[in-house]
């Protein structure tokens, strides 16, 4: 029996091409793992009217972990229009598969490390090591929106003194979208932050909101980092504006360390900093929960590139890492690690997007070789 049993989802376009540059890893690493692939994606839209079937749920459920390539989402009525003809106008609505399983697994913490390996020459500074906290249940993109908004939504609404310059404006004509935080998932999110610069020995903690504006929900979070950064008087807690920190981040990216912050804006914020050491095809991220992980690139499936094995396997490969730090395999991923960076370094294998010829699939060998 494996040591691991792990949920393996390709999902849509190059995921397919980048699940399968992990697996020629996983295979050298010899991992002890069992691995059961599953179905999701738009592809399942299409033809079923559900993207995220209950066969991969419950698959999901009996594994360890899950491996997740890439999935194609579009707009409501874009989704709607690409029905197959007998489902369309029967009331399937189209719903972001990894969005669903964040929330039904509880997987709150959205951790994306952002690192400039030498010798990547699409970095923006040399040196920049930053790692994400981004709430991953909560916020705006908790799901919890209504167009047309429903009667009882609207009187609510009606009843705050700054919906008053709305008041002539029709519930056909409105819509809305619910920030909604609680102080768990603050506390949670912030702890997770400090936790890992404990074990790290990470320099700093920075909080990004918006409390001079959004008051309410920016402002709990805010006073719940204050609190819980009491707990850890050996690292800092720096306090920054979302606006204010996407330009210091292009000013001074070394001045910073960990990041954590809310759904939204962490999902803006990350990819800043994905750009700032290579772009998303060096992007990786882990969803963790407490008692269940997912392991994504946050590149999306890109389908024009789909099969064609051209776009840069870097950011799954960093996620396979991530992967087996949080199964307990540390030394096969600090290999990994090492054999990732020693590829980029060596500038011999790369993909178009770093000026080079070579496939998704030859950069994968070329790392396994290092293994």
């Amino acid at each position: 029996m494996a040591k691991h049993k792990i949920a393996v989802l390709p999902g849509d376009g190059v995921g397919k091409d980048v699940t399968e540059a992990a697996m020629i890893v996983l295979e050298k690493i010899k991992l002890d793992a069992e691995y059961l692939y599953g179905d999701v994606g738009w592809e399942f839209w299409c033809k079923d009217g559900e993207p995220l079937p209950v066969r991969t749920v419950d698959l999901l459920r009996s594994t360890d972990c899950c491996l997740f390539g890439a999935i194609t989402s579009k707009p409501k009525q874009e989704a709607a229009a690409e029905l197959c003809p007998e489902l369309k106008g029967k009331g399937f609505v189209y719903r972001s598969p990894i969005v669903r399983l964040r929330q039904l697994f509880d997987l709150y913490t959205n951790l994306r490390p952002c690192k400039a390996y030498p010798g990547n020459p699409l970095v923006y500074k040399e040196g920049i090591d930053l790692v994400i906290f981004r709430e991953n249940t909560e916020g705006l993109y908790a799901g919890i929106e209504w167009h047309p908004v429903p009667d009882n939504v609207r009187a609510a609404i009606d009843t705050h003194p700054n919906a008053r310059k709305f008041a002539d404006t029709s519930n056909d004509d409105m819509a809305i979208s619910v920030r909604l935080f609680t102080r768990k998932g603050c506390q949670r999110i912030i702890r997770a932050a400090f936790e890992f610069a404990k074990r790290y020995n990470r320099r700093s903690v920075t909080v990004i909101e918006k409390p001079n504006v959004i008051r309410e929900t920016s402002g709990l979070m805010i006073r719940e980092a204050r609190k819980i950064a009491a707990e850890y008087p050996d690292i800092p807690l720096w306090e920054a504006n979302v606006d204010a920190m996407a330009m210091w981040l292009l000013k001074n990216p070394l001045d910073y360390d960990i990041l954590v912050t809310s759904n939204m804006f962490g999902d803006i914020i990350s990819d800043l900093c994905g750009q700032l050491v290579g772009g998303l095809g060096f992007a990786a991220s882990a969803n963790i929960g407490d008692d269940y992980a997912l392991f994504e690139p946050t590149h999306g499936s890109a389908p024009k590139y789909a099969g064609q094995y051209k776009v840069n396997p870097t950011a799954m490969l960093i996620t396979t890492r991530l992967m087996l730090d949080w199964l307990g395999e540390n030394e096969k991923a600090d290999r990994l690690d090492a054999a990732i960076a020693a590829v980029i370094a060596e500038g011999k294998v790369r993909t178009y997007d770093m000026g080079g010829a070579n496939t998704t699939l030859e950069v994968a060998q070329a790392v396994a070789e290092k293994l």
